[in-house]
């Protein structure tokens, strides 16, 4: 109950804070242009609190913090007296509504600037894409990928971490050709071509593992392996693993890697396994532990494949030589800042992109649900994540407020640049027409996010 409680407070700060932005940047820049502002709303509902200023404006505080409005004087929605006509929205020019509109969105894309400005001022770093693991039978090693190169570049992009290779991998999703890459040896500056064929590469899949599923994992020393949880009547219980051991061997080998013990433990179905184990005894100290295990034998895509029925976390530490620091300066972190608001924002263009062309699957649609999970697991994992989290989110909902979709900010303006062509307004007849379509494609968008966001819970 607890949890729950955090997760909606978060989530509360998260969009309130954010719609309050979206919501100033369209009063002030009205105020600025001479529109009269009626109401200013902070949530919806029944009116919790609210104030009049000395220009007449109310400000609103509702209930239900998850969202908000601004009210401006309208001849299309109000009876406007002729001293007040001047100050009407509707009889500002074309490139003043322009303005009020784009402000908005522009508050968001501010907001995340001086975010991660903040978060860059405190330096930022990154792992080296050297390269750890090649899973055997992968595409990776089918196309001569092995371990310790260094990827360099992505289709003639240069790469320096493995979180920037993984954001340019995305733009592959869904399309068919070769994914080309260079990369390097130890030791050695030559650059050596190497790609990897794909045919609508993980276009039906709900969350892409993009480098899972290339066979490609980096350069990790791993420092524990427990088991969270062990499934009832499955074969790690009756022989003895409870939650909370520490594996440690296989076989009397060491383990190294996550890779390792479940390719031990999948290719011995039926055949008694030799584990190593730390256990956590009363007195809290550890005891070494040696317990025989003899997996579930499990047909799977035609082969047996043996299953312990655990549940496992694992703890690593990266190597220092492949961790990647760089600091910034006040100045220097503006326009870091400034490209990481870019990126996103092109990032998230390209994921509406390739679902509507059908590249990304609509499972990865996500609503009210998932952005109130994220914004309490970002939380709890701490106050720079969270900040982080809310940045993104501020950048979503700016690039979803300029959709030329009507009833949003980005079709308001593509009625107002076809008025600038056309010379006079869109009939009112249009607009209405416009406006119940378009309400239609975001009520059935939420419902299909909302629905993903339920598959997702269970």
């Amino acid at each position: 109950m607890i949890d729950i409680a955090l997760t909606l407070f978060y989530t509360f700060i998260a969009l309130g804070s954010l719609v309050t932005f979206h919501e100033f940047g369209h009063f002030w820049i009205a105020r600025r242009c001479g529109v009269k502002v009626e109401t200013f709303s902070i949530g919806f509902g029944k009116t919790m609190f609210s104030w009049h200023d000395k220009h007449g404006t109310e400000f609103v505080l509702a209930v239900l913090p998850l969202g908000g409005y601004v009210k401006m004087l309208d001849e299309r929605t109000d009876k406007v007296t002729n001293v007040d006509l001047p100050h009407a929205f509707t009889r500002k020019t074309p490139w003043q509504r322009m303005a009020i509109i784009i402000a908005g969105p522009m508050a968001n894309f501010l907001l995340a600037g001086v975010i991660f400005w903040m978060i860059f001022l405190g330096g930022e770093s990154g792992l080296a894409p050297v390269i750890g693991d090649v899973r055997a039978g992968s595409p990776a090693e089918n196309s001569g990928f092995e371990v310790d190169m260094t990827i360099v570049e992505l289709d003639n992009s240069p790469v320096e971490t493995w979180s920037e290779l993984s954001k340019k991998l995305f733009d592959y999703v869904g399309t068919t050709g070769s994914i080309p890459f260079s990369v390097t040896y130890p030791d050695s500056d030559i650059r050596y071509q190497l790609s990897i064929p794909v045919t609508r590469w993980l276009s039906g899949e709900e969350v892409p593992m993009l480098m899972q599923e290339l066979g490609l994992s980096p350069s990790v020393e791993l420092e524990t392996l427990t088991i969270t949880a062990v499934v009832a009547d499955k074969a790690g219980e009756r022989d003895g693993l409870l939650a909370g051991d520490r594996l440690v061997s296989i076989d009397d080998q060491k383990i190294e890697s996550i890779q390792q013990f479940m390719k031990g433990v999948s290719g011995s179905p039926s055949r008694q396994i030799k584990l190593g184990i730390e256990r956590q005894i009363a007195d809290q100290s550890w005891a070494d532990l040696d317990i025989f295990v003899t997996p579930n034998s499990e047909r799977v895509e035609g082969e047996n494949i043996g299953r312990l029925g655990i549940q496992l976390s694992s703890a690593v530490r990266y190597a220092e030589e492949n961790i990647r620091i760089l600091s910034y300066g006040p100045l220097e972190a503006i326009p870091r800042a400034f490209m990481e608001v870019v990126d996103t924002s092109v990032s998230i263009v390209k994921s509406i992109g390739k679902l509507v062309v059908g590249e990304l699957s609509p499972k990865n649609l996500s609503g009210p649900i998932t952005i109130a999970k994220v914004a309490g697991d970002t939380a709890k994992s701490g106050l720079d994540n969270f900040i982080r989290f809310v940045a993104i989110l501020s950048i979503m909902l700016g690039v979803m407020n300029l959709l030329p979709i009507p009833v949003l900010d980005g079709g308001h303006l593509i009625f107002i640049i076809i008025e600038l062509f056309k010379g006079s307004p869109v009939s009112e007849g249009v607009q209405v027409v416009s406006y119940k379509a378009g309400l239609t494609v975001l009520m059935s968008l939420m419902i299909v996010a909302t629905f993903n966001d339920l598959m997702r819970s269970f």
